[in-house]
């Protein structure tokens, strides 16, 4: 238990695993024997995560996204709910990539990855950092906001006054928050993203507003 409870919530593959007990004859034959116990919990083929059991952690389903499909960064509702700028729970953890789309449903839950487009995925990103033991990728809340109306099919903005009932109807987002926006994010995500027309209406109901 304490060669497990070392990792902590950081995702692993086999070769830790196996690493942790080089001592046995045969390490390869404990990694079934952790998962039939229920100590350790498989995510998808050769990633595992240490059971809550364990070390009595919360898993963090944004970490385990960053590592069950990359590149990648929390994004969409899920960084929205993160911040608190919408009221809804998420219960799909989702994700924007540079690579396929991809969708995993996972004893942790279901998880979702928006590809974007290679020259808007690196804009806004940050790390986040937990309790300085571990950090993962996720999108800045005007990332998340452009990610968002990006996503979105049959989104059709053409005026100020639409973004902003989309955004106090459609999301419940926190309009509050809008004041304390960086505009520069909004302008290099129109710069290299769709919804052009969109995205334009965001960013002049940002600096209307101030």
């Amino acid at each position: 238990m304490e060669r497990l409870k070392s990792i902590g919530v950081i995702p692993i593959n086999k070769d830790i695993l196996y690493s942790l007990y080089n001592d046995l004859k045969r390490p390869d034959e404990k990694v079934p024997e952790l998962e039939r116990k229920g100590l350790i919990i498989r995510v998808k083929r050769d990633l595992y995560v240490v059971s809550p059991k364990v070390h009595n952690q919360e898993i963090s389903s944004e970490l385990v996204a960053n590592h069950l499909y990359g590149p990648s960064y929390i994004s969409l509702e899920s960084a929205l709910s993160y911040y608190g700028l919408i009221p809804e729970r998420v219960y799909t953890t989702y994700s924007v990539c540079a690579k396929l789309r991809k969708q995993y449903q996972t004893p942790l839950g279901r998880f979702e990855y928006i590809k974007m487009p290679e020259r808007y995925f690196p804009i806004g990103i940050c790390q986040q950092i937990i309790d300085n033991s571990y950090s993962f990728l996720i999108a800045t809340p005007e990332k998340a906001l452009c990610d968002k109306i990006i996503a979105s099919k049959n989104l059709k903005i053409q005026s100020v006054t639409a973004m902003r009932t989309y955004l106090e109807e459609n999301l419940r987002f926190d309009m509050s928050a809008l004041i304390s926006f960086d505009v520069n994010i909004i302008r290099q995500c129109l710069e290299f993203g769709r919804k052009k027309m969109e995205l334009t209406q965001l960013l002049k109901l940002l600096q209307d507003g101030r």
